[in-house]
């Protein structure tokens, strides 16, 4: 289940991919489509969340930065 770590707000623009980049703040893209190349990725807002290990940072359907606990399978790495 996610939960909402920051409201933003953002309003979407047709064939742009919205992420929440390294630094906690929001970029977009343009998507690849058929042959055609996509965009170099530019910020949006700069919101600066703190991100926590094991955890998905998305932009929701609302335009604010939701998180969900990651789910992984497999086996574990020995060390």
């Amino acid at each position: 289940m996610a939960q909402k770590v920051a409201k933003v707000g953002i309003k979407r623009k047709e064939g742009y991919l919205y992420f929440v980049d390294k630094h906690g703040d929001v970029s977009c893209a343009k998507m690849a489509r058929g042959n055609k190349k996509g965009g170099k990725p530019e910020k949006v807002t700069k919101v600066g969340v703190e991100k926590k290990s094991g955890y998905l940072y998305f932009v929701d359907k609302q335009g604010d930065i939701s998180c969900a606990k990651m789910v992984r399978g497999g086996k574990k790495k020995k060390k």
